[in-house]
């Protein structure tokens, strides 16, 4: 579990990962380096992953946005078919679930045909897939990789059910 201070310097580096660390510092009441301790700590415990520019889609010539539900042949816990499809650029996350399908996709293409072509040249052609079903997007309302840290305080109420 992280503590408050923690997950203080993680809710500002997820709405600015180039915040600096004097910031941090400031924001949370520590002196800079102990907040590169922490921060170093974070990183080796696997908590921060990555620093990431999040960039507009259709600057970049992506802007359609579709969900693949992907089944597959495969049973047992080797998932091939998942690290194979993960490989395709325009596929931004995959996902094991639970249900009739296998996987779920999220990919971004330049347009339908682009799409189209994923579909059949990439995603069809991956072993073990049996069918796709996809979801065209057609407006975003919401869409935000940040997750809400909660306070080491509401934590603790939630274990002992404390009011």
């Amino acid at each position: 579990m992280i503590d408050e201070i923690d997950g203080s310097i993680l809710a500002i580096l997820q709405y600015n990962a180039r915040t600096s660390q004097a910031e941090l510092a400031k924001a949370v009441g520590l002196a800079p380096s102990a907040v590169l301790e922490r921060m170093r700590k974070l990183e080796s415990k696997g908590i921060i992953r990555d620093y990431v520019a999040l960039i507009d889609p259709h600057v970049v010539d992506r802007g359609l946005l579709a969900f693949v539900s992907v089944r597959t042949s495969e049973h047992g816990p080797d998932m091939p078919s998942a690290f194979e499809l993960s490989r395709i650029p325009e596929v931004l996350e995959v996902h094991h679930v639970a249900g009739d399908d296998c996987y779920l996709l999220k990919v971004r293409a330049r347009d339908a045909e682009h799409l189209g072509q994923l579909l059949r040249q990439q995603i069809a052609s991956t072993p073990s897939v049996i069918s796709t079903k996809t979801t065209i997007v057609l407006e975003t309302v919401k869409e935000d990789p940040r997750i809400a840290i909660p306070k080491e305080k509401t934590l603790r109420e939630d274990v002992v059910g404390a009011p």
